[in-house]
């Protein structure tokens, strides 16, 4: 029975918000954000255990978060809209400047580095003095990447260093805000004497700023 007269409606907002209440369902709603992926894919990519990864699903679709359509015997899954990306984005930006443990683990998981903003990159897209490349997977990269990007995996970096060795500044991102792997990428070429950087917010911060992708 109501207590009062709208919290019919507000039961219904609430939902978006159980939804959320829970780090797997926004982890894989930041991989989701990326390129559609099967659940396998999906679990593969988010390092989640499949048979959870299938659960969580669920409740996102219920929330109409994710929407999937099937290819053959699988069924893809991608953000059941650009509107469901932006939102995640500013969820994303105003709990960074609520919380200060948000902030704590974010220093902890990806340190101190100077990132270089979406802004700044797409000012200096046809720089020659700034080489940017994309340490995700070579699918990830086909599916959609800064202009001008390189695809160099974070497996293949090491034996690339002296390709990428020069003046130029490297802008190295990975996935999303909280992907550990260009921060390593990052101090990798710092480590050989290679003016490096991380772009803020990865490809999803890229994307989420509306600036332009190649495929």
């Amino acid at each position: 029975m109501a207590t009062f007269p709208e919290e019919p409606i507000y039961a219904q907002l609430a939902r978006i918000g159980k939804a959320l209440a829970s780090p797997v369902r926004l982890r894989l709603l930041d991989v989701l954000d990326q390129r559609e992926r099967t659940v396998e894919e999906l679990a593969q990519a988010a390092g989640i255990p499949l048979k959870n990864t299938s659960a969580q699903l669920q409740q996102l679709r219920a929330a109409h978060l994710v929407i999937g359509r099937r290819e053959g015997a699988h069924v893809r899954y991608r953000l059941a809209g650009e509107e469901v990306s932006r939102f995640l984005g500013g969820f994303q930006s105003f709990a960074d400047g609520r919380l200060a443990d948000l902030r704590d683990a974010v220093r902890h998981r990806l340190g101190s580095l100077e990132a270089v903003s979406a802004d700044e990159l797409a000012a200096r897209l046809e720089d020659p003095g700034t080489v940017v490349i994309d340490v995700r997977s070579a699918d990830e990269y086909a599916a959609g990447h800064v202009p001008g990007a390189v695809s160099v995996p974070m497996a293949e970096l090491p034996g690339r260093l002296r390709d990428l060795a020069g003046e130029a500044e490297i802008v190295a991102y990975c996935g999303g805000p909280y992907c550990v792997v260009s921060p390593e990428a990052v101090r990798l070429l710092r480590a050989h004497g290679q003016d490096a950087r991380p772009l803020d917010g990865g490809f999803l911060g890229w994307r989420r700023a509306g600036k332009p992708l190649e495929h």
